[in-house]
């Protein structure tokens, strides 16, 4: 029976899964050419960490040996079937020579996660899959994180991703960067996938904590290496700049969104001499860009919303009234439930918290929100704020069975405690 492996090492090995995973498996694509391959090798990769770093102490570069012992556990693992099978001899020549050729160099492998994910987000795989998949195989996120930020259920979105999976292999789908032709019919689910990816890590859908800073930061990362193919026709460039506009303002405030000891802190509470000013100059800086195109969609928009709250030196300074006109942009071009519970808050910002739950109720009418928490969240907070206790806390009760993040569960909880 193996020794123990220390706790240290396994907390070390557990955080570069969270946070090295997607690049180590895009780079293992490259090099293996198959996902499901990459994959398998990629888990094998870690195993042997754990086996290994014990004796041998964590390298200065994990990253590197990840890839390195993946791409070999890879090989012999085609080998040993090669045995059983001749038609597998010609394929471990080919991977081998493929593997001990290809660089490693940083911004090769850097490139890697842009690349897998214009393979996950291919036009033959159907939208819902291209999301899923990336998801999974890029950010390394469950299939429940995935199926709550969905609704969905989790056998459902395991579906997908298999299907999708199988849709690559089929179709012998190519790892790369489309040509610049092509990425008009490519970007629009690159940058939902990219939106996704930063909104789990800006609000994460369940945990101990309210974020994960290793999926922002990759999403601000990818962002701006979108923003360096710079398409045609305007309109996407303009886009990208406003998808990652968005992300940095959304960003620039996470020190303040809670308490030292991982408090949720709402927007209007916050500390905002703790949010980041270069993060919001640049993002203000890119929304200006954005905005002199003639036409611009609905990340821009969202960034421009961001921008009013991040340039208001105070909850109460908050201009709702542009907040408000925003988002009514917004719905016109994107009339999602979320963007209308989002403008119904916001017209109770503007004009009361009775005018603000007509309009949540009006959203919630329509049944697509009935598993959303924040929106059982925010009809709590309106009744709330009017004195309808038996409502607040019914709603609040909706919303705390509804989320699985730890400090949103204990807001709601002290919120329960307060009405009593």
């Amino acid at each position: 029976m193996p020794p123990p492996v220390p706790e240290q090492i396994r907390r070390t090995i557990d955080t570069l899964y969270r946070s090295e995973s997607g690049r180590v498996l895009a780079t293992l694509v490259r090099l293996l050419g198959d996902l499901d391959l990459a994959e398998e090798s990629m888990h094998e990769a870690f195993a042997a960490a754990l086996e290994s770093w014990p004796q041998t102490g964590i390298p200065d570069n994990p990253r590197p040996w990840l890839i390195s012992t993946a791409r070999f556990k890879a090989i012999d693992g085609i080998r040993r079937r090669a045995r059983f099978d001749a038609a597998q001899g010609d394929l471990v020549a080919h991977i081998e020579s493929r593997v001990n050729d290809a660089p490693l160099e940083d911004e090769e492998i850097e490139d890697d996660r842009l690349r897998l994910i214009f393979t996950c987000c291919h036009p033959a795989l159907p939208p819902e899959g291209q999301i899923a998949l990336t998801l999974r195989e890029i950010c390394g996120l469950t299939t429940e994180e995935i199926a709550r930020a969905f609704l969905v259920t989790p056998a459902t979105l395991a579906q997908r991703i298999v299907r999708a999976k199988a849709l690559i292999r089929d179709k012998a789908i190519p790892y790369q960067v489309p040509a610049s032709q092509e990425l008009p019919t490519r970007l629009g689910a690159v940058l939902q996938v990219v939106y996704l990816i930063f909104n789990e890590g800006y609000s994460a859908a369940a945990g101990a904590e309210v974020t994960r800073a290793e999926l922002t930061g990759e999403a601000i990362r990818l962002g701006r290496l979108l923003a360096q193919l710079q398409p045609e026709p305007e309109i996407l460039k303009s886009e990208i700049m406003g998808l990652l506009s968005l992300m940095l303002l959304q960003e620039s405030r996470r020190a303040a969104r809670t308490s030292p000891s991982g408090e949720l802190i709402l927007l209007e509470n916050q500390d905002r001499s703790l949010w980041n000013p270069e993060q919001i100059a640049e993002g203000v800086a890119l929304l200006e860009k954005a905005l002199k195109s003639r036409s611009f969609g609905s990340y821009t928009l969202q960034a421009a919303i961001a921008a009013v709250h991040a340039e208001a030196e105070s909850a109460a300074a908050t201009d709702w009234r542009q907040i408000v006109a925003l988002y009514d942009q917004l719905a016109r071009i994107q009339p999602s439930p979320v963007v209308h519970l989002n403008r119904a808050v916001a017209i109770a910002m503007r004009d009361g918290p009775e005018t603000g739950l007509a309009q949540i109720d009006a959203v919630l009418e329509h049944g697509e929100l009935a598993n959303y928490y924040l929106a059982h969240s925010a009809r709590a907070e309106m009744c709330r704020r009017l004195g309808r206790t038996a409502e607040a806390r019914s709603s609040y009760e909706k919303a705390l069975a509804l989320t699985q993040q730890e400090p949103e569960r204990q807001f709601l909880q002290e919120r329960i405690r307060q009405l009593k």
